[in-house]
């Protein structure tokens, strides 16, 4: 048989992969890649995946460089077997490259009305928010005032520096207010925040740098998008008393045990979501149906640079607070390294989304989809709250749910958020 050269195509790295960014080529041009040799590195929708070889040759052709976009199949590299086979007259297999759309069309593409969402009953059109360019004609205002500000002897300037004195913060004594060395006395210090400015701004107002979206940006932002236009949602906020669960904590830590917040509500929700399991479901928008889900399977949104995952804690109600603590580290700490896998944070019944470290008090988070709820958690807050009458400190903790109304009506997430109230101001009940 003639040996013939052959083409590597984008490998599908996740179920829900639809493209990926080339990070790293392990090879270059002109290279022997065995069987089983490590090849490429792969940016997908949920992480960087390393990708070895399934059949040896040579690498003769890189047809998408490392930072460059590829849908799934599309070439991205030719190989022959012999190394100085000719690839004349050959054409890479799999699916073409997509060709540039001229600004003027994309435009035109995003002010037309897309296909309707079946059952949505609704058209929407994809909104278009043009960037505006820097501005060209313009000048500082203040320009010729630093310039007269910022005259200074050699010897005013070294001694500044040596002692970290603003410039142009001292009133000059010399010609024309330059500033000299007898100055300085009252001069302030250069600090962050002054009443003078350092220096002139160099970049134009309204300059900017392009940054291509990552896979799994572009991910986040679809599915959030959709769920966010097509799913009704309706919230339910509760503001929890976490005294009793700062204290049973406290006495956990002097025992050696290490748990955090975050550990308790996850504890409390699974055994909610086990007394209604309405809010523990899902909706087919394809086939418009409500499902109800078998398991009690926990996402928990944990963020990483390159955008948002959400490992799973699968049978949660069947685990206590220490499992639930130790499997919610591991699977945050596989995310945050990119080694995660795609079965575990593909699916889920229910989502929390935490921003309590962060110092935020409340908030709203959008559905997961499928799933039709998920739970957003506030940071602990010192308030005023009234006991026996009278006004006492207090300790707060806001928790925020947000449900889609096809399948959950307000009472059912009423319930649901009172039975979890239930169980953080009685926390002992979750050791059990």
């Amino acid at each position: 048989m003639i040996p013939m050269p052959f083409t590597l195509t984008m490998p599908k790295l996740s179920p829900t992969m639809e493209g990926g960014t080339i990070v790293k080529w392990h090879k270059k041009e002109g290279d022997l890649v065995k069987d089983g040799e490590l090849l490429l590195e792969v940016a997908t929708d949920k992480a960087t995946v390393e990708h070895n070889a399934l059949d040896g040759g040579y690498l003769r052709k890189i047809l998408i460089e490392e930072g460059s976009d590829a849908r799934v199949n599309e070439a991205v590299a030719i190989f022959t077997e012999t190394q100085d086979e000719s690839l004349e007259g050959y054409t890479p297999e799999g699916i073409k490259e997509e060709k540039e759309v001229p600004q003027e069309e994309r435009e035109t593409a995003a002010a037309t009305p897309s296909s309707p969402q079946k059952g949505s009953g609704v058209t929407l059109a994809a909104a278009a928010f043009p960037i505006e360019p820097p501005l060209e004609d313009y000048t500082f205002a203040f320009e010729t005032e630093m310039r007269e500000r910022l005259a200074a002897s050699p010897l005013a300037k070294k001694l500044a520096k040596e002692k970290g004195i603003d410039l142009t913060s001292v009133k000059g004594s010399g010609p024309d207010g330059r500033v000299m060395s007898r100055d300085l006395d009252l001069g302030q210090p250069d600090a962050p925040a002054t009443f003078g400015q350092t220096k002139m701004p160099s970049e134009k107002p309204g300059s900017y740098v392009e940054e291509a979206i990552t896979p799994m940006r572009k991910a986040i932002g679809d599915k959030l998008q959709a769920s966010k236009t097509f799913i009704p949602h309706f919230y339910i906020q509760q503001d929890i008393d976490v005294e009793e669960m700062i204290n049973l904590r406290e006495q956990l830590k002097a025992s050696g045990i290490k748990v955090t917040f975050n550990d308790f509500v996850m504890r409390a929700v699974a055994l909610s979501l086990k007394e209604h399991p309405v809010v523990n479901s899902g909706f087919d928008a394809a086939g418009e149906k409500i499902i109800r889900f078998q398991t009690i399977d926990i996402a928990v949104a944990v963020s990483i640079d390159e955008g948002l995952i959400t490992p799973i804690i699968r049978h949660a109600d069947y685990k206590n607070m220490g499992q639930i603590s130790a499997e919610v580290k591991q699977l945050a700490t596989l995310a945050k390294e990119g080694k995660i896998q795609p079965h575990q944070y593909r699916g889920g019944s229910f989502t929390i989304s935490n921003l309590g470290m962060f110092g935020i008090h409340d908030f709203q988070a959008v559905i997961n989809p499928p799933q039709v709820s998920i739970l957003a958690v506030g940071g602990i807050r010192d308030c005023p709250v009234v006991k026996g009458g009278e006004v006492v400190p207090g300790k707060r903790m806001m928790i925020s749910l947000s449900s889609d109304h096809r399948v959950v009506d307000g009472a059912d997430g009423a319930k649901f958020i009172r039975t979890v109230q239930k169980f953080l101001e009685n926390p002992a009940i979750l050791l059990i």
